[in-house]
């Protein structure tokens, strides 16, 4: 029992940390080779978690010679655009100038109703809006209405509009204070203290969630069961 627990964990950090240094990517925005790395991945580390003949090193060796594959792929992906454009292809453009391309449809393999759906997902109903719709590498669809049909934009309008658009800074996550997040904006346990008797809390504990942004906005969220 001990050794498939060791091993279960030991094998799991392992994928954690490749994973990790392969960088931050959803499951809809994986590259074929990387989805392809991903399903190898979780078939070569369920052996040796069950298999307990195999040593743990020759069920590791596996998934760090992938995952070292992967990072080399995406090493010369970085230098060579030819090269990345043959490993992880092209993007394809199925609807030009409000027309769809029925050819690019076709090699795709995308059906007209997925290229329906598709268009849904993202707000639009009328196909006539429509000037371009790119398949991405990653199998998402970019949407690029008629000017004519986008949402106006208030430099279009000729409107100035004031930047009061500001990253929160989180300053306390579920009841424990981050220090050094409040350092950085400048604040104090002073600040945080009065900040807090001023949303109606004695300690910091019983707060799930306190903001700040860089135009002094407060946003101070109590826990449930304290307030």
């Amino acid at each position: 029992m001990a050794t498939a627990f060791a091993r279960t964990v030991a094998l799991y950090l392992l994928l954690i940390v490749g994973i990790r240094a392969m960088g931050k990517r959803q499951i809809g925005e994986l590259e074929p080779v990387e989805l392809v790395l991903m399903l190898l991945i979780s078939d070569l580390a369920a052996v040796p978690m069950q298999d307990f003949g195999i040593p743990l090193l020759n069920g590791a060796l596996p998934i760090v010679t992938l995952l070292s594959l992967s990072m080399l792929l995406s090493f010369f992906s970085m230098r060579s655009v030819r090269f990345h454009r043959l490993i992880c292809g092209n993007p394809t453009t199925l609807i030009e100038n409000g027309v769809i391309r029925q050819d690019a449809l076709r090699r795709n393999r995308f059906t007209l109703d997925e290229l329906l759906e598709e268009l849904r997902a993202q707000g639009v109903t009328d196909l006539a809006t429509v000037k371009y719709a790119v398949l991405e590498t990653n199998g998402q669809l970019s949407v690029l209405l008629y000017p004519d049909d986008a949402p106006a934009t208030p430099r279009q309008l000729g409107r100035p509009v004031k930047d009061d658009v500001f990253l929160p800074a989180v300053l306390v996550n579920d009841g424990r204070v981050l220090k050094t997040a409040l350092r950085n904006c400048g604040l104090d346990a002073a600040w945080l203290e009065k900040t807090l008797r001023a949303h109606g809390f004695r300690d910091a504990r019983e707060v799930l969630l306190l903001t700040v942004d860089g135009a002094g906005k407060v946003l101070c969220v109590g826990k449930e069961a304290k307030r």
